[in-house]
């Protein structure tokens, strides 16, 4: 069992103190739209690892490598550390983490430029790439997907009418193949009223503005479609 802790889209300034202290996480997941100084200071609070996304109010995001010297890379010439420092960026990517897998796919649909939103065809490219992903880490190791971690909720699951808050569509197809246990999303702000969990099959959908905290149970198995190899193979 892992403990996981939640956050996005809201600064609660309690958490980091003696709050974060008997929380005792295993985990930390930022939904995104947090500042990075304070998603940074709660990991580093609870000293344990950091798994993120995206949201559509964050800067873009550099794509870097490691050199053998441990000197960040971006297009093969040195750049600054990315933000937040030590967080596992999985938009579009998958990551075992705390014994669990996360996958992940960050951002909003697009309604004003900037970065981080796409359209819902993008966002279809987005999740099928994804999907191709997961299959290839599956051939080392064949369990399921944990926590699918999202910055917006599925279209129609906790979305919202108004253009910046409508959901994602491709994200009823990617859990209807990865078979997620947990959808966790921000973006939508309760206002202060606790969002109910929401269910897609086996998935629970949970909004984790601003914090949750919750154990979740390694899933081990395979926890995805027997067909989801030639299901995306003919989708290309």
């Amino acid at each position: 069992m892992v403990r996981v802790l939640a956050i996005a889209d809201e600064v609660d300034h309690s958490l980091v103190g003696e709050r974060l202290a008997r929380m005792a996480p295993d985990l930390v997941v930022s939904a995104g739209d947090l500042p990075w100084d304070y998603v940074e200071a709660v990991a580093s609070a609870a000293n344990v690892p950091l798994v993120f996304v995206p949201g559509n109010h964050d800067p873009a995001l550099a794509r870097t490598r490691l050199s053998r010297s441990g000197m960040h890379l971006e297009a093969g010439m040195p750049c600054a550390t990315p933000r937040p420092i030590g967080g596992i960026n999985v938009d579009g990517r998958v990551a075992d983490v705390a014994g669990l897998r996360i996958a992940g796919l960050g951002g909003c649909v697009r309604y004003r430029p900037g970065p981080n939103m796409y359209s819902q065809a993008e966002y279809r490219r987005r999740a099928l790439l994804l999907r191709w992903r997961l299959w290839l880490h599956r051939r080392r190791d064949p369990r399921g997907v944990d926590i699918l971690l999202t910055h917006a909720p599925p279209r129609g699951v906790g979305d919202e009418d108004d253009r910046p808050h409508v959901g994602i569509e491709a994200l009823h197809g990617l859990v209807e193949r990865l078979r997620p246990t947990w959808l966790l999303h921000g973006h939508i702000h309760p206002h202060g009223i606790r969002r109910e969990d929401r269910q897609m099959g086996g998935t629970t959908v949970r909004n984790v503005v601003p914090v949750r905290l919750f154990d979740v149970e390694s899933r081990g198995g395979s926890g995805w479609a027997t067909s989801e190899r030639e299901s995306w193979t003919h989708a290309l």
